[in-house]
């Protein structure tokens, strides 16, 4: 392989988070890390979260045994999921900008999927940012800059425009798979 895969991915969910943590394992190698902004995607193809649906119960259910199968602290659900998450995902890609996107990631993930923490809180964020060695403070000026922002349009228009539909997404080549449960056949493309 040539270029490595890329994980395409929003904080906000919990499919994302269950994907992060098993890709470099399932894949044989680290995925490259793309943030894009999911209520984008829920927008362009004309629906959106299962969240908000009368299968809520299940997928939850679902998330919940799948964490536990992977080896994943119990998922800790934050009062009122799904939170805004456009904050998080401009923080994201301001992680990425300064070059500290991994770790930021594995801090938000943890604080709202392990331990219930909301992630359209600032404090939250800057607390994350602060552990993934950037500095927590500047993270509201950060993500109130144009360039982060445009960014963020960026890196989700260019992940519809390949062929992203919904989170978590697995690029690998020309290959699109779509769901943590895909990652298996993601790893046969790489292997083959």
């Amino acid at each position: 392989m040539s270029a490595p895969p890329i994980l395409y991915f929003d904080l906000g969910s919990p499919y994302a988070y269950l994907a992060f943590e098993r890709a470099p394992a399932v894949l044989g190698v680290k995925p490259e890390l793309r943030p894009v902004l999911l209520g984008a995607v829920f927008a362009r193809r004309g629906f959106g979260s299962w969240s908000a649906t009368p299968g809520r119960g299940t997928r939850v259910a679902e998330i919940e045994e799948r964490a536990a199968r992977y080896g994943l602290p119990p998922v800790c659900w934050p009062p009122g999921w799904p939170a805004d998450g456009l904050r998080a995902m401009r923080a994201a890609v301001w992680a990425d900008r300064e070059g500290r996107l991994e770790p930021f990631v594995r801090c938000v993930f943890a604080a709202q999927f392990a331990e219930g923490a909301d992630i359209s809180s600032d404090a939250v964020l800057a607390a994350c940012a602060a552990q993934a060695g950037l500095d927590g403070a500047q993270l509201a000026e950060a993500v109130a800059r144009p360039e982060v922002k445009q960014d963020l349009r960026e890196r989700t228009d260019a992940a519809w425009e390949r062929g992203v539909r919904g989170i978590p997404s697995i690029a690998v080549g020309a290959s699109i798979f779509y769901g943590d449960d895909q990652l298996e056949l993601a790893a046969g493309v790489i292997s083959a």
